[in-house]
């Protein structure tokens, strides 16, 4: 989810959903140590909780930067071990640390020794095509061991050679009953089930098995569905939320951005999908995308983004 799950994102789709835990994109320790770190770390207090997702291999690193992570106030510092980019592998983290569980489990220990806040890990099931459940089960075992409780658990192996990013999502096969059994067989342990999750019915069928399930861009495609994700999965009460009103607050976030010197279409790009399947929706999109309007005010810029026609069938049916 790198430049996508952006302190804007976070802020919208808190709109959508007040009990859902949400995560950083992956900052690496190098950009924390040697970079901005307000410009990575900065985020909004209604964002809560929140993930920090760091991506590195040297203890020391890590735990430095799961004090910054605690000192600016997130809930959570988690380790990426799931990432199968080239360019990640070269820098030493990602999905290639599942190979080296010793300097994780290290990792895993100096965080812990430094913070209060829990220490996690995102991992997937196996590295290229072995698919020994031995290899995950001494994985989250080692880890077990320096302390680690909370396991996010994307449900298909890393193909570290031979595949894009978006090719390791949706080639290698999904194996659910892998990380079932990692809950069974590690029953004190937090897993959180990840992939290949795109219906409600899917995410309860999953939790009767594991304690969690992550979505990434089904979510961030198909905004509006976390909508009903405090009713039908935290079991609160029904919302009587709209789009209109997330639009509106959207705009008003919108306007402090600006009100601070930052331009608005850094938060507009999250919620283009906000309208998907309703009529208008590609009128609306246009509008929040069309350049020349960016020194327009947002909330003139939602005015006419909202069709006049929403009703025609012609209208309906170009969305």
């Amino acid at each position: 989810m790198m430049d996508w799950t952006d302190r804007h994102c976070r802020t919208f789709h808190r709109l959508l959903t007040k009990r859902a835990r949400l995560y950083t994109e992956m900052v690496t320790t190098g950009a924390l140590i040697h970079g901005d770190v307000a410009r990575h770390l900065d985020f909004n207090a209604e964002e809560h909780p929140v993930a920090l997702q760091l991506g590195g291999s040297e203890p020391a690193d890590l735990a430095h930067c799961a004090r910054l992570a605690e000192q600016w106030g997130y809930d959570e510092v988690n380790l990426n071990c799931g990432c199968p980019s080239e360019r990640v592998q070269r820098g030493a983290f990602g999905a290639c640390l599942m190979a080296e569980p010793a300097l994780v489990a290290d990792g895993v220990k100096a965080m812990r020794d430094a913070v209060s806040i829990p220490v996690t890990v995102k991992h997937r099931i196996g590295i290229d095509r072995s698919e020994s459940y031995d290899f995950v089960r001494d994985f989250v075992g080692t880890l077990a061991d320096a302390g680690c409780e909370v396991f996010i658990v994307h449900a298909r192996n890393a193909w570290l050679k031979g595949l894009s990013p978006k090719e390791n999502r949706e080639v290698p096969p999904l194996r659910y009953e892998l990380v079932y059994r990692l809950k069974r067989d590690f029953p004190a342990l937090t897993v959180v089930l990840n992939g290949g999750v795109t219906t409600d019915e899917q995410i309860t069928e999953h939790l009767q098995h594991v304690d969690g399930v992550m979505l990434g861009r089904e979510a961030y495609h198909r905004p509006w569905w976390l909508a009903g994700w405090d009713e039908r999965h935290f079991g609160d009460v029904p919302s009587a939320l709209d789009r209109d009103a997330v639009e509106d607050a959207m705009v008003a976030y919108m306007d402090r951005l600006v009100a601070h010197g930052e331009p608005w279409s850094r938060a507009s790009r999250h919620m283009l999908g906000l309208w998907n399947g309703t009529p208008g929706a590609r009128h609306r999109r246009q509008v929040w995308s069309d350049h020349r309007r960016k020194a327009d005010a947002p909330a003139e810029v939602s005015r006419s983004a909202r069709p006049k026609d929403a009703d025609s069938p012609a209208r309906e049916a170009a969305a």
